[in-house]
């Protein structure tokens, strides 16, 4: 596929249907339960509009920002997703490589492809490491010192995942991690065999986080144990920054702040866990309301486009993350594509930006 055919999120995403197993692309895009969640938070997202003003002088506009004392070239950034290695070989590294070039974080997953050491070095140190709780937390705080040792400065608890969500799309395909290959997966590969030729000649996706002699995770272990002891124990243990991700209620983002996180972020996962829960982006809105406006507040889920991320900054969140679309993106067309879709949103958020008349992302 070539990378100039993508125009927008939606392109590569159409184009990353035509390329991946059906399994991949459902594992990709698909939400808990009947996917009302995310049709819920699109609809939010949707209804907002944005006041256009004329007559300013907007020839001149900055995406540059600062996140954490630190700058960043956008006002934008990857969010934590596991196993990006199956939208193509090598993902993470492209992804790594994109944080370098824009000074932005690349959100490094607890089920990530690539090994955390390895990430942070290609993203010369511009990568969070995400975190989850699972089982009683041993191995959760072998992975803080790892964390640690490689030199990532913050780390982000995602809260949200008591329980794996159920999420049809992969139940009907049967996809579990690591692969179990059956017939019907024989099939669905077979069918889509330049992916499946490029992923089998770059070796089979895995856990890289937990290629440890004596450790193994699993994917649908309950994560239910977490609790505000867990995350006051984790806050004592590490001194670098602490993003608290997964909360909606605004009474939560509050007990957060108290507990001493150094930012919260407000998503839904991206619709993948609860399909009842409401609009993250609504959320948003109420989580700043009740936080206060010097408290960092950050925010992922449904986004779409470099308007998206125009109304998200509107909205009350100071910095916030693509997921889905920038894997869409690198199905797509590999690196190339990778660097067509953010070049695309930066020129929605530039040109958004000089409609709605500022030059600056204090918008």
């Amino acid at each position: 596929m070539s990378a100039s055919a993508i125009h927008s999120a939606e392109d590569a995403r159409r184009l990353a249907r035509r390329r991946l197993p059906w399994m991949v692309f459902d594992y990709i895009d698909g939400a808990a339960g009947a996917e009302m969640g995310a049709a819920r938070n699109r609809a939010a997202l949707d209804a907002m509009t944005l006041r256009p003003r004329v007559l300013r002088d907007v020839s001149e506009r900055s995406l540059a920002t600062t996140l954490f004392g630190k700058p960043a070239q956008r006002p934008f950034g990857i969010a934590p997703m596991g196993m990006c290695n199956l939208s193509t070989p090598g993902a993470d590294l492209m992804l790594a490589r994109l944080a370098a070039r824009y000074e932005v974080p690349l959100g490094v997953s607890t089920v990530a492809s690539t090994p955390m050491e390895k990430v942070i070095e290609v993203a010369e140190g511009n990568a969070w490491f995400q975190l989850y709780f699972s089982g009683d937390g041993a191995g959760t705080f072998k992975l803080v010192e790892r964390a640690r040792a490689a030199g990532y400065e913050t780390l982000v608890l995602t809260v949200d995942v008591p329980e794996v969500g159920r999420r049809p799309r992969e139940l009907r395909h049967g996809f579990k991690m690591p692969f179990r290959i059956g017939p019907r997966q024989f099939v669905d590969f077979a069918l889509h065999p330049r992916w499946s030729i490029a992923t089998l000649t770059a070796g089979k996706p895995q856990m890289a986080n937990f290629l440890t002699e004596g450790y193994e995770f699993d994917r649908t272990e309950s994560r239910a144990k977490a609790t505000w002891e867990t995350l006051a124990r984790l806050r004592d243990q590490w001194d670098g920054k602490l993003v608290v991700k997964g909360v909606l209620d605004p009474e939560d983002a509050v007990a957060v702040k108290a507990a001493g996180a150094d930012a919260v972020q407000v998503s839904s996962h991206g619709a993948r866990q609860l399909d009842s829960a409401p609009a993250a982006f609504e959320a948003l809105q109420q989580v700043r309301a009740v936080v206060g406006d010097d408290y960092p507040v950050f925010y992922d889920s449904g986004l779409r486009s470099g308007e998206d991320a125009v109304k998200a900054l509107i909205a009350g969140a100071d910095f916030v993350f693509f997921g889905r679309v920038v894997q869409f993106a690198m199905a797509a067309a590999g690196e190339a594509g990778l660097q067509q879709l953010w070049d695309v949103l930066s020129d929605e958020f530039s040109i958004a930006m000089a409609q709605i008349g500022v030059t600056s992302i204090e918008i």
